[in-house]
């Protein structure tokens, strides 16, 4: 009698579910505020995740940045104290630099641009990803970055006199800047209020959208209306979280995912645009540049690209990047500017 129920229960295990039958808690954190869009379309997920998995699979969001920076939430979804989160490219970076191979500062006209790139790599970037134990639920493109200044800055020299936030731990970045002239100072995401209030950094690289939900645009006093570069990001979660979550379950969870990133990726769209509105309305002077002021920042743009490719981004990375949007410039799909 004992061996049949050893055997039952081993046949138990192996049945399809049997060994995955067991609730698994995924918790992934986020910069994003409590009310932002992104909270609330991270928390539309994890609701459906619930429903999806019959109470299987529970999503616990930790907003606001209590989990710390994106650097903090990497190095703790590898011990196991979280699960993941929705990262800015900082924070996806530091998995692997293969998100750094998008981002190309002043080298896209459109957003159409971007979004054909991405596409074409997005394979490339997830296996990459993969292959450092982390799963990419969906990609999240939150527009373009402006410089926002205390002082006017409306050439590349003017900003290099502005200390120039930089994330912490991005040493490749920091090195580049230090290397083009300008005076980059390296801190946490989470210390960037602060630093703007006290003077330590008079200079601040981010989407419009951040810096109206942060606040952050009340400690500056212009904004450079020309997109720098994208801000490009993800939800990721550890391999070893996604592999406790019964195999059936996994293509629905990642639909859903999927989903969910479409729905951020419209979201900011608009949002941009609206921010800029809002924080002029506020006060904030934007500053739209003439032709040879954008020609100055392109060219201080390019010439840094053979620094980029190879150290702050992987060279086949980078390479096919561009290769992909010259491509897609031939076909006449592109706009002057890069619209959001």
């Amino acid at each position: 009698m004992m061996r049949l129920l050893l055997l039952a229960a081993g046949l138990a295990i192996l049945a399809p579910g049997g060994a995955f039958a067991r609730k698994v808690t995924v918790k992934l954190a986020t910069l994003a505020p409590k009310g932002t869009a992104y909270h609330d379309i991270l928390s539309e997920m994890a609701a459906e995740w619930k429903s999806l998995s019959g109470g299987q699979v529970q999503v616990k969001i930790f907003p606001g940045g209590v989990a710390g920076d994106d650097a903090d939430v990497v190095r703790k979804a590898r011990l196991g104290t979280v699960s993941g989160g929705l990262l800015t490219s900082s924070g996806v970076s530091t998995i692997d630099k293969a998100i750094h191979g998008v981002i190309l500062p002043m080298g896209y006209r459109s957003r159409a641009e971007l979004d054909y790139v991405f596409e074409k790599l997005r394979r490339t970037l997830e296996a990459r990803y993969e292959a450092q134990g982390f799963v990419v639920l969906n990609w999240v493109s939150a527009g373009f970055v402006r410089f926002f200044t205390k002082t006017r800055a409306a050439t590349p020299s003017e900003l290099q006199q502005l200390k120039l936030f930089v994330w912490a731990g991005q040493e490749e970045a920091l090195a580049m800047w230090k290397a083009s002239g300008f005076n980059a100072v390296p801190l946490p995401s989470t210390e960037i209020s602060t630093a703007l209030q006290t003077g330590l950094i008079t200079a601040l690289p981010t989407t419009p959208q951040a810096a109206n939900l942060m606040n952050w645009y009340s400690h500056v006093g212009f904004m450079v209306d020309e997109p720098w570069a994208p801000l490009v990001g993800g939800t990721v979660i550890s391999q070893k979280v996604w592999e406790s979550i019964d195999p059936a379950l996994r293509p629905k969870l990642l639909a859903s995912a999927r989903k969910a990133g479409e729905k951020l990726n419209a979201a900011s769209r608009p949002a941009n645009q609206k921010a800029i509105d809002a924080m002029r309305a506020r006060g904030l002077q934007v500053i739209s540049l003439t032709p040879e002021q954008r020609a100055a920042w392109v060219a201080r743009a390019e010439a840094a690209y053979p620094t980029m490719r190879g150290t702050y981004a992987p060279a086949d990375v980078f390479d096919e990047a561009l290769k992909h949007r010259d491509a897609f410039r031939k076909l006449g799909g592109f706009t002057d500017g890069a619209s959001e």
